[in-house]
């Protein structure tokens, strides 16, 4: 074994910015948005935090992808016309560049559909190690829908009052569970199977941390009309979070993502020929002429 010392780190002079940084969050700790009556959605850090005077995190957007096109950005005249390209051409890799970290708190039965996302990195509050706080989604009587008859996964329009009123019946009862799940872990029942008593309307919160290719991925499906209307709530307060500190990509988003359309090649053949859609498949029908309505055709 050799007893020469450890060679000495080497030290690397960094040249400070000549243009002043600023903070994209304004020099807050979070910006937080109440849902419902427990919930929340609190935006925690983002990265870049630290742009140049006068610029947003867009500007990571644009960084990026000149290191990547090289040459073949020199036709864009100006940044925003370069991150609108890279939206309009699904360029996705630039955006994963800007990051978001939330602090969100929600009912069991949303987290569940969120975490379907797989693209964050997320950390939730652990019901093996601590016991739930006593919160718990009660909607209104006029929020309680009716099974949709058309959409298998969704409800449509106001349920009657009598039929509200029981099922809001039925979530009082789950949550009086709740004492009896303190009672059950404090006569020493193990909290990771004590927490299997409590329903799904218990809230849980975790850490989720996202880049914004795939933000924009969540927001397009959870902002969508055919969304669960709760999660619905949660994604149009993270739209309104994250909108200040990269404007230019959300106008981008707004106008080639949320507010566009795609149409499929049977659907681009009945524009030009006029011909019905070549196709038997009912759904797909229906969807064309959502489509032809929104478009006045």
């Amino acid at each position: 074994m050799s007893d020469a010392p450890a060679a000495a780190p080497v030290l690397i002079e960094k040249s400070l910015p000549t243009t002043e940084m600023v903070d994209c969050m304004l020099g807050a700790s979070r910006w937080n948005i109440p849902i419902h009556e427990h919930g929340f959605i609190a935006l925690v850090d983002c990265m870049p935090r630290l742009v140049p005077q006068g610029q947003t995190a867009d500007c990571a957007i644009v960084q990026s992808a000149r290191v990547s096109y090289g040459e073949g950005t020199k036709h864009v005249s100006e940044d925003r016309g370069l991150v609108r390209y890279l939206m309009r051409h699904h360029h996705s890799t630039p955006f994963e560049m800007v990051e978001f970290k939330f602090h969100i708190a929600m009912p069991i039965f949303i987290a569940r559909q969120w975490i379907r996302h797989r693209t964050a990195n997320v950390n939730e509050y652990s019901a093996r190690y601590s016991i739930m706080p006593d919160r718990f989604y009660r909607p209104d009587v006029e929020s309680v829908r009716k099974q949709s008859k058309s959409n298998r996964q969704g409800g449509e329009g106001p349920i009657d009052s009598g039929t509200a009123e029981e099922f809001l019946k039925l979530l009082d009862d789950a949550e009086s569970h709740y004492q009896r799940y303190i009672d059950l872990t404090e006569r020493g029942v193990a909290r990771e199977l004590a927490r299997a008593a409590l329903p799904v309307s218990v809230y849980t919160e975790w850490y989720w941390k996202c880049d914004l290719h795939n933000i924009f991925h969540f927001l397009a499906l959870r902002m969508d009309p055919h969304a669960q209307i709760e999660i619905q709530d949660y994604a149009r307060a993270m739209y309104e979070l994250i909108k200040p500190i990269a404007p230019v990509a959300c106008e981008a988003f707004e106008d080639y993502r949320l507010h566009s359309m795609h149409l499929t090649g049977l659907e681009i053949e009945a524009i030009r020929s006029g011909a019905p859609l070549a196709t038997e498949n009912k759904r797909e029908t229906a969807e064309w002429d959502a489509k032809k309505a929104r478009l006045g055709l």
